[in-house]
């Protein structure tokens, strides 16, 4: 039997934590957005003075990350290298900015980021990301 892990709602706080000290380095106001193992949202920050539009955002890429088990960046660039069919894959946000979050080998959740451009997006929720391997 294989055990299976799952974000707690304080790995979910940390995992943002760590995701908003590289926005706040870089001044950039986002909203930050976890998905636990089930895919379902267990925490949301935003930043004072993020557009309310990147409240929904965010969780769309945290979405999309979640549901085809890799960055929203590789569907951006596969849009932006001609395959527009891609925008056609039910609940797909192409995007950068939304990540899977993955410990010892296991899909645990997806963190997506929106509110400054999406290069940005993609830097902050890297940080998130990376600091689950520290769980």
């Amino acid at each position: 039997m294989q055990s299976r892990f799952s974000l707690e709602l304080n790995d979910a706080k940390r995992i943002a934590e760590a995701a908003r000290k590289t926005a706040e380095s870089n001044e950039w106001n986002v909203v930050i957005s976890i998905l636990d193992e089930g895919g379902h949202l267990i925490y949301l920050e935003r930043m004072d003075g993020t557009q309310k539009g990147s409240i929904v955002v965010s969780q769309e890429k945290a979405k999309t990350a979640y549901l085809f088990n890799r960055p929203t960046k590789k569907l951006e660039e596969a849009v932006s290298g001609g395959r527009t069919v891609m925008l056609k894959l039910t609940g797909s946000t192409p995007i950068e900015g939304g990540l899977p979050l993955v410990y010892q080998n296991q899909l645990i959740g997806a963190i997506g980021i929106s509110g400054v451009q999406s290069f940005q997006d993609g830097i902050i929720a890297q940080a998130g990301a990376d600091f689950v391997a520290q769980l």
